[in-house]
């Protein structure tokens, strides 16, 4: 049987692209519906080699994205990821600026993040590690993105807000121990602390919550640990339930290269690993949740 398109029942809001509500999304739990074959056929994302950000520039990308529909209403279900990357493009055409630009004006210069970018130099290539993808059946290694010649060596005609950009964990740590000071730096104001309390608290209604809860705890024996936050705040996971060692109101993410990044407030720290391996077999993800383990365990006070 078919699906029915309807009109949305309103606007698709800023606070939805925040939010990760705003109808449109990657469904990593439902790989082969229509929709997700569409943003592939369509070259919203994926290219030939696998590359899952978009290739095409902004506008482009936005008039591929505008002949889909959307999965649900506006604001009615959390959905990963589109929602990132729309809102690179809006805070493009809102300033004037490439969304790199204003990040480096806004964010990373004043953190001090000289190392982060949408791309790695000619001088400085030889300190990206390649980006490994082990084969799900043997898990072997193999390498899916090179350093030189790979993706993240020149320009992307696409600077995504979902993904993209490549840092250290010096800069990393910096971007996340501004919002555990409630968004200063070295004494200079970042974001205000409204701001950060936004993005880092949770802003999902109660039966979207639920939902999400729901979802971590019945998918555990995938990722070993991880997604068991439920909550979600302004473009980052929050901690609402204890499900492992982590306390309520950790907030941070992974990423599909093999990184972690989580702060907590409750104990003022941050945990940073990044490994450079995709997230293609189990192994992955147990050594990302076996990281977390040890850090806390280390904990003696």
């Amino acid at each position: 049987m078919g699906a029915i398109a309807v009109p949305a029942r309103r606007p698709i809001s800023v606070r939805d692209l925040l939010t990760s509500t705003n109808g449109l999304g990657m469904d990593m739990t439902a790989p082969g519906t229509p929709i997700m074959g569409a943003l592939f056929e369509r070259g919203v994302y994926g290219q030939e080699d696998g590359w899952l950000l978009p290739a095409p520039d902004p506008d482009e990308w936005m008039r591929r994205l505008g002949t889909l529909p959307l999965i649900c209403q506006p604001g009615e279900r959390w959905i990963y990821n589109i929602s990132n990357d729309v809102l690179g493009v809006l805070v493009a055409r809102v300033t004037g600026q490439s969304f790199e630009e204003f990040l480096r004006e806004r964010i990373f210069d004043p953190l001090g993040m000289k190392d982060t970018g949408f791309h790695v130099p000619a001088d400085k290539i030889d300190r990206l590690p390649p980006l490994y993808a082990p084969d799900w059946q043997t898990g072997e290694f193999h390498v899916e993105d090179p350093a030189e010649g790979g993706h993240h060596s020149t320009p992307p005609a696409f600077q995504s807000g979902g993904g993209g950009l490549d840092s250290t964990a010096d800069d990393y740590h910096a971007f996340f121990q501004m919002l555990l000071n409630g968004g200063i730096h070295d004494g200079e104001r970042i974001l205000s602390r409204p701001a950060v309390e936004l993005m880092t608290t949770n802003q999902l209604p109660p039966e979207q919550l639920a939902a999400r809860e729901a979802f971590g705890r019945d998918s555990v024996h995938r990722g070993y640990g991880l997604g068991q936050h439920g909550g979600w705040g302004f473009g980052m996971a929050v901690r609402t339930y204890r499900g492992d060692y982590a306390p309520v109101g950790q907030f941070g993410w992974d990423g599909g290269s093999g990184t972690t990044v989580y702060a907590d407030p409750h104990h003022q720290l941050v945990g940073i690993l990044l490994t450079q391996t995709g997230m293609s077999t189990p192994d992955s993800a147990r050594a990302i949740h076996d990281f977390w383990t040890t850090l806390y365990q280390a904990i003696d006070n």
